[in-house]
């Protein structure tokens, strides 16, 4: 990544809390990952699931490959440093003609990390039109806090327990957020973004990974893992997860599973600390 292009998107990012799109993989790229995707859905009948959709780096060789690109972590270097720790990914399928969304909400709600410098990196591995639900942002939000986050799930409701911001925006507040198949965005912890539904012939497929500093501390109980991936750790604040090896063998379910363990109790227990 050349200095000017790191620039213009450091400064993109700090003062709207996005930026997008940055090209990070090649046409044959995409078609490795996601085909290593639709393979372990088609080996399953069904499409990938919870908690396989969590963290998938830890099970799978293509999510394995995402985190550690290069083009990946030059962009994500450029705006929270050298020292890089994955905490979190999800990968988010909207089916093709389906109304699944995301309420309007802050990736920081549900994360209990401090300080907030968190960058989630979203990649898609399709076509990320409009028309197929790409993400949409509030330019700034993230200099405004915190905002109250309601429970509200139901059947299409892509963040399990439905914690969304209401009455705050509507669906035409904040601008798209496009990408094409190979292409990625960056989004600040505390900005305030959602999706709609997906109207076109192809699964909408993007993976967000959550990126976070070495210095970056949990808050609550119990104490989680996250993966060094670039850099170093002085500080320890979190159980080091290790790189997988052999794609699902015994080892990498294992890893996985407490991994994920420790993640959704953080969820359950973290809920708590907002109210």
């Amino acid at each position: 990544m050349s200095a000017q292009i790191a620039n213009s998107l450091v400064a993109g990012y700090e003062s709207e809390g996005w930026c997008a799109p940055i090209e990070v993989l090649t046409s044959d790229e995409v078609a490795h990952c996601r085909d290593g995707l639709e393979r372990y859905e088609n080996s399953v009948g069904h499409p990938i699931e919870f908690p396989e959709k969590s963290k998938s780096y830890l099970l799978f060789e293509w999510a394995d490959y995402l985190v550690h690109h290069p083009k990946v972590l030059d962009a994500v270097e450029a705006v929270i440093g050298p020292d890089i720790l994955v905490y979190h990914s999800t990968t988010w399928i909207k089916e093709a003609h389906t109304p699944a969304f995301v309420h309007w909400h802050q990736d920081g709600t549900y994360f209990f990390l401090e300080p907030h410098l968190h960058v989630t990196a979203w990649v898609a591995l399709s076509e990320c039109p409009p028309e197929a639900g790409c993400v949409r942002v509030i330019p700034g939000s993230h200099k405004l806090g915190q905002f109250d986050h309601q429970d509200d799930p139901g059947q299409w409701n892509m963040i399990k327990r439905g914690q969304g911001i209401f009455d705050q925006f509507d669906d035409e507040s904040g601008i798209l957020m496009p990408l094409r198949a190979g292409e990625m965005s960056l989004h600040h912890t505390d900005v305030v973004h959602s999706s709609a539904g997906n109207d076109t012939e192809d699964r909408r497929i993007g993976i967000g990974i959550s990126y976070i500093p070495t210095s970056v501390r949990p808050i609550g109980e119990p104490m989680p893992s996250a993966l060094l991936v670039r850099g170093e750790d002085r500080y320890g604040h979190f159980i080091h997860e290790e790189r997988l090896e052999v794609e699902q063998s015994a080892e990498a379910l294992a890893a996985h599973d407490e991994a994920n363990t420790r993640f959704r109790a953080r969820q359950d227990l973290g809920s708590g600390l907002n109210s």
